[in-house]
């Protein structure tokens, strides 16, 4: 794992080199790549956000989840304005490499409604 957890109340940011660069990844018609995110102990999605280049690499430069908000045409860095960082545990690419799975350590909610997860509208069940 990319990442290191001290305590259940501490969480510890850890660069790492990626085994899979930047260009070996299959990008939209805008440069991103979609990034599903999951808390690394439970499995629980928390959201789904995109990566441009610049992302991608301050995500490994750093150890902390750092996306491209399409909204805001800008760098996203999770947590630097609310406080509730993720750190990276392990990060995957697909079959096709043309999206990402993080699996992180979150610091309080991922949604920014409050809501751990993104993921508690109910269709069905």
């Amino acid at each position: 794992m990319a990442g290191e957890v001290t305590n259940e109340n501490e969480f510890v940011a850890v660069p790492f080199q990626a085994e899979i660069s930047w260009d070996e990844l299959k990008k939209d018609a805008s440069g991103l790549v979609p990034c599903i995110v999951q808390d690394y102990k439970t499995g629980q999605v928390l959201m789904l956000a995109y990566m441009n280049e610049a992302a991608y690499l301050e995500t490994a430069a750093t150890g902390t989840m750092c996306y491209y908000s399409r909204s805001r045409k800008s760098r996203w860095l999770k947590g630097e304005t609310s406080g509730h960082f993720q750190y990276v545990k392990s990060l995957y690419a697909d079959c096709d490499k043309d999206t990402l799975l993080a699996k992180v350590a979150q610091k309080g909610a991922a949604c920014h409604t409050g809501s751990y997860s993104c993921f508690f509208n109910k269709i069905i069940e």
